[in-house]
């Protein structure tokens, strides 16, 4: 879970559910199966917390507008989740991030950059994560032998949440591009 924090294109849609399938075979204990998977996922999004701490607003924002044209994102926006996140503490988008898929490994960028006190972070982080990681690891459970069936419905599924992702960002990309071809008035 840690390397899916860090390395976003480990699924841990494939990877919980199998830990239960192995808790269901008796190779493993549930409890720790979802304590370590906890452990694993807030560790990565501490990563990814520190980056944001250590590139603070100003270098991100330069980012943003050095390469933002690529990832569909500007210094605007940066600022905009910035005082969203200032304004609003952004605790609950911490721990509903941590359930989206492609979202639950850079949301924890923003809270760095803002400043988040870590133990909130931290807390909002791991109730999240713990529940993203007993419900997979719980499918992974209840599906028992049944798991390969498992993996041919997230496989895809996980692969939809990525290409609409992906498709995204192409969309905006493409908006913004046509936005500055036009002529202005």
């Amino acid at each position: 879970m840690l390397l899916e924090n860090v390395i976003p294109p480990i699924p841990s849609e494939l990877i919980m559910p199998l830990a239960g399938f192995a808790v269901a075979r008796g190779d493993m204990e549930m409890g720790w199966v979802i304590v370590s998977g906890t452990v694993g996922s807030v560790l990565g999004g501490l990563v990814w917390y520190y980056i944001g701490k250590f590139l603070g607003l100003n270098r991100i924002c330069n980012l943003a507008d050095r390469y933002g044209k690529w990832l569909g994102i500007s210094s605007k926006e940066v600022l905009g989740t910035q005082k969203w996140f200032s304004q609003r503490g952004g605790y609950w988008a911490i721990g509903l991030g941590r359930l989206v898929p492609g979202v639950r490994t850079y949301i924890s960028v923003p809270a760095g950059v803002t400043s988040m006190p870590l133990g909130n972070f931290l807390l909002y982080s791991t109730l999240g994560s713990v529940v993203w990681i007993t419900l997979l690891t719980l499918a992974g459970f209840w599906l028992g032998e049944s798991y390969d069936r498992v993996s041919a419905v997230l496989g895809p599924l996980s692969k939809l949440v990525i290409a609409l992702i992906v498709a995204g960002l192409v969309g905006r990309l493409l908006y913004q591009w046509w936005q500055r071809s036009r002529p202005s008035t």
